[in-house]
């Protein structure tokens, strides 16, 4: 009896069903992290320590030469009462422009214990280099809950972050990293208090090859007053697999 796995599967349906898809490929990948921030804020607020594990993973697939992909990413969180689950589920088409990489598309976070954080955005980037520059904009009514949208009239919707990044290899296997990220809130949730800030993370990964690679990374934001630890630096290190 033959043994088909779900990548050899969904190669081969793309192949028969439309010709062009013929280099369509699946890839997953799953990650252990010493503690997961996004956008500089720790996801386990019921908890903040330097040390606070996530497991994390997902799914991407290119629909081969078309440009086009789907994916899915996933981690454990705690900052939604009820809630231990962030689902992101995104798709999008990449390009080029003379030596210009773009990439536009649309991703959903979705708390399946706990919707009032589910936020849609679109985004767009652009790589030149080492260099890429990505602007989120949020089109859901709320944005990760901070207008309270479910139980209120407020809006986070037309929130935006602009994400500045650098990643360049500078040794073989090292590759260093950087980036900084400016957070700018829709005007019903500046007007609760909450400030725009800025993130940032500096460090490098290492790849042992076979899909196998290991990170480290100072990361953070400002604003610590107000957003308390949640926004304090960390250092990060995680280890990656991808099949």
């Amino acid at each position: 009896m033959h043994r088909f796995s779900l990548k050899t599967l969904a190669l081969a349906f793309a192949a028969v069903a439309v010709p062009g898809l013929a280099s369509a490929q699946l890839t997953a990948n799953v990650s252990l992290t010493s503690n997961y921030k996004f956008r500089g804020q720790d996801q386990d607020v019921n908890r903040i320590k330097a040390v606070n594990p996530a497991i994390q993973g997902g799914f991407d697939y290119s629909f081969g030469d078309s440009g086009f992909y789907v994916g899915n990413w996933n981690s454990s969180v705690d900052w939604l009462s009820g809630n231990s689950i962030e689902a992101d589920f995104y798709g999008g088409y990449k390009f080029k422009a003379g030596e210009v990489d773009l990439d536009v598309g649309a991703l959903t976070y979705v708390y399946p214990g706990n919707t009032s954080g589910n936020t849609t955005e679109l985004y767009g980037a652009a790589t030149y280099g080492p260099f890429t520059a990505k602007y989120s904009h949020t089109v859901s009514k709320d944005y990760f809950g901070w207008a309270g949208a479910k139980t209120s009239s407020n809006r986070g919707r037309n929130t935006g972050y602009l994400n500045l990044a650098f990643a360049q290899e500078v040794a073989p296997s090292v590759t260093l990293k950087a980036s900084v990220g400016y957070t700018r809130f829709a005007s019903d949730i500046k007007d609760l208090g909450v400030p725009n800030y800025v993130d940032y993370s500096v460090g490098g990964a290492y790849d042992f090859g076979a899909g196998l690679s290991l990170s480290a990374a100072i990361a953070g934001a400002n604003k610590k007053g107000f957003f308390g630890d949640a926004n304090k630096a960390r250092l990060i290190v995680s280890l990656t697999k991808t099949l």
